[in-house]
């Protein structure tokens, strides 16, 4: 599942307007996080794909990196 969601990060960091709805009531800290991963993670695909790595290799360098930002949203969102 996690790779899964990699792939989408091929395409440039934004919020639709079906997700500002729900993003609107997520806590401050943890909308901070989610756009931070969102813009980081879309950075380092391009970046790793830029170099000729293999889609699937990015893919999966990008699911391990959403694990920690992940980890950081359970823990805000519990800290608060």
């Amino acid at each position: 599942m996690l790779v899964e969601s990699a792939w989408t990060y091929r395409h440039p960091p934004k919020v639709g307007a079906k997700k500002l709805y729900r993003l609107e009531q997520a806590p401050p800290g943890v909308r901070e996080i989610a756009w931070k991963a969102q813009a980081r993670l879309t950075a380092r695909y391009r970046m790793l794909s830029g170099r000729g790595k293999k889609t699937t290799v990015v893919c999966t360098a990008i699911a391990r990196e959403l694990v920690g930002f992940m980890w950081a949203v359970a823990r805000e969102a519990h800290a608060t």
